[in-house]
């Protein structure tokens, strides 16, 4: 504990899964599968045998196979023209690369499923390694939706919002957007443009005087009649217009009338014009990129460096560009640019239609496959290519840029975080840098709605798609016993662990093991001891724990460290590995604090406002008359509840202090 650690930054050491770096060193990369010893020539042997008696098996049509380990795990999912020909390659002894002769040496079974074509077999690939993330494919780890923006058609006074997931309500969609951040910009900038409203229904039903929004000038209050529905109209297909490619149309036209008004005098009038034009000036300001002949076209680049791959997309829409996100697909290092791209584009289309263009840095090998299967899923023409030259190819060239500066970032990041995990595992007295740390905590008010939750860490920062909650069920804890919540979290996820990924007490737990190298809990010594009976009931004794006590009067920095057969002991103040394990507590408690209140107010809308001490049947009425919905309640301030009739100022501060309850 007193040996010096390097320098550290734990700030930006611990990045979030979906903008994190592989690492580079062997046993923390979970791509770096190149790098293991090659498999025995038994081992070969045997799985070519496995393999040579499913082959006879193999259908001769087009479709998708898949390799299975002893376990039944799905090592790698495979398509081919010819199913009985591609398996037949596998059944060669020896020239394969190492990373198929791992694959083969570990299979012992084979799936094999037919599709009426080529192009069916590409679909059904990319949606099978979306569902079982195979081992030995590329795989691609961040598959969230992008953001759209939305302008409604069911209503009015159409309504301009942000919008994920299935476009099921009638409107308008443009995007998509590379980050939920570039709609927020953007759909401020368009508010202050067009001053449309983006309130919920029950909230501009509800409307008696315009709110704050008409205040500032993002919106022109059509709820009480400030703006006419007609006149209102007329922006809203002002914003169309621009979102439609037409911006230039659109500014001309405002400029025209800035003019007009300011010749007639009507200053007010000519001042409101001109902070429309400058907000729509803010927003192609962001844009970056400005294509001048590309209508629409997903643009990705594809860069490697240190055996990771990035691959940076831009999307291009109505001659606007809508950002940029950057992927790190899993990958082994023996794969090329190509063969990663190859890979990659099925599943990133595999619940997305592509536009009419799709150009990439690289060729691979199936691209007239898959503008077939794209153009087949879009109802529209889809033409992949490698653009050589014009502005195409500037385009690709400006991702490229950008994939290089990215991957940069990332090696840099994962460098600090292999630092940090290296130190940890000298501090606690591990034996090796974890790759996997699980962080768990719990979030009641007064035992009420208790949740417990674990969040997983590791080299590649917080895995938010591992997170998990707990319900608590015991009817045998009593109302705020933390001890007792936490023996029944840590008691159900080892017990559906072992059951799901049963292994060797002394196993070593490989890349990609669901299992942990440290456990950390938010408390002291009587949760370690809590744990550690829990652990051992559950015939799991060979994983550290860790139990961070907060300091005297909760002082962050004074934290004390509770271990098995250690004293209970401090880290300096600026100790890099205090920051980090503080960074691990902290995203554990804003988890179950967001938990809790998603249970509590789940339970509020079943039970109704009625549960709040103090707001009957007629008080509820008037609440949800006043705001509209009970998450407008949820956000009011003390003096806005009391503006409601028939609430006091007592009633007003125990609606407050019910929705804003620290847990």
């Amino acid at each position: 504990m007193d040996k010096k650690r390097p320098d550290i930054d734990p700030e930006t050491a611990l990045t979030d899964s979906d903008e994190s770096p592989e690492i580079e060193t062997p046993i923390e990369l979970a791509q770096d599968t190149a790098q293991e010893e090659e498999p025995a020539a038994e081992a070969v042997a045997t799985g070519v045998t496995a393999i040579q008696h499913f082959a006879k098996l193999a259908p001769s049509t087009p479709g998708v196979y898949r390799m299975l380990s002893a376990r039944g795990e799905v090592l790698y999912v495979g398509k081919a023209k010819n199913i009985a020909k591609r398996v037949a390659a596998y059944t060669r002894g020896t020239g394969h690369a190492n990373r198929i002769a791992r694959m083969i040496a570990a299979t012992t079974a084979m799936e094999f499923v037919s599709t009426a074509t080529e192009t069916e077999a590409l679909l059904l690939e990319a949606n099978l390694i979306k569902r079982f993330a195979p081992r030995f494919n590329v795989l691609l780890r961040d598959d969230k939706s992008f953001p759209y923006i939305l302008i409604t058609r069911d209503q009015a006074a159409p309504q301009i919002v942000k919008h994920r997931g299935a476009r099921n309500r009638a409107g308008d969609y443009y995007g998509p957007f590379a980050a939920a951040g570039a709609v927020n910009r953007t759909l401020t900038a368009l508010e202050r443009a067009f001053l449309l409203r983006s309130c919920s229904d029950a909230f501009y039903q509800s409307r008696t005087r315009p709110c704050l929004l008409y205040q500032i000038k993002r919106c022109s209050a059509p709820c009480t009649g400030e703006i006419s529905l007609p006149d209102y109209n007329e922006l809203v297909e002002e914003a169309r217009e621009f979102l439609s490619g037409k911006s230039s149309a659109v500014k001309d036209m405002l400029a025209a009338e800035m003019e007009k008004s300011s010749a007639a005098l009507d200053f007010e009038r000519a001042a409101a014009l001109r902070d429309r034009l400058e907000a729509l000036s803010t927003i192609q300001s962001h844009q970056g990129v400005h294509p001048r002949s590309t209508d629409a076209a997903d643009i990705f680049a594809c860069h490697q460096e240190g055996g990771i791959t990035c691959i940076e997309v831009f999307f291009i829409r109505n001659f606007q560009n809508w950002g940029d996100r950057a992927y790190y697909p899993r990958a082994d290092r023996s794969l090329d640019a190509s063969e990663v791209l190859d890979s990659f584009l099925p599943q990133f289309y595999e619940s997305r239609t592509a536009p009419r263009s799709v150009l990439l840095s690289h060729d691979i090998e199936d691209r007239e496959l898959l503008a077939e299967a794209l153009s087949t899923r879009a109802d529209h023409k889809v033409e992949v290519t490698v653009p050589q030259r014009g502005e195409k190819r500037e385009l690709v060239e400006h991702a490229l840029l950008n994939a290089r500066a990215a991957l940069g970032r990332r090696l840099a990041e994962s460098s600090s975080q292999n630092r940090l995990l290296k130190a940890l595992a000298e501090t606690f007295h591990l034996p090796r840098p974890p790759r996997r740390i699980e962080v768990y905590d719990n979030s009641h008010i007064q035992g009420a709605n208790a949740v417990g939750v674990m969040i997983v860490a590791g080299p590649e920062g917080f895995a938010k798609n591992q997170y998990r909650k707990f319900n608590i069920k015991s009817e045998d804890i009593a109302r705020g016993d933390d001890t007792g919540m936490m023996r029944e979290v840590l008691r159900r996820r080892f017990a559906r662990l072992k059951q799901e990924s049963p292994r060797a007490p002394d196993a070593d737990v490989g890349a990609e093991s669901p299992w942990p190298d440290l456990v950390i809990l938010d408390g002291g010594q009587g949760q370690l001891t809590a744990a550690l009976e829990t652990l051992a009931a559950a015939g799991v004794d060979e994983v550290p724990v860790i139990a961070v006590a907060k300091g005297l009067d909760r002082d962050v920095g004074r934290e004390t460290f509770h271990q098995r057969s250690r004293e209970p002991f401090r880290l300096p103040p600026r100790d890099p590995v205090l920051y980090f394990v503080e960074r691990l507590r902290d995203e554990a408690h804003r988890f179950a604090v967001g938990s809790h209140r998603t249970r509590r107010k789940k339970d509020i809308a079943s039970a109704g406002l009625q549960e709040i001490p103090g707001v009957g049947p007629s008080r509820k009425r008037a609440l949800l008359r006043h705001f509209g919905t009970l998450s407008a309640v949820e956000r009011a301030a003390v003096s806005d509840l009391e503006k409601v009739p028939g609430i006091n100022a007592a009633t007003a501060r125990a609606i407050y202090d019910f929705f804003h309850a620290n847990g």
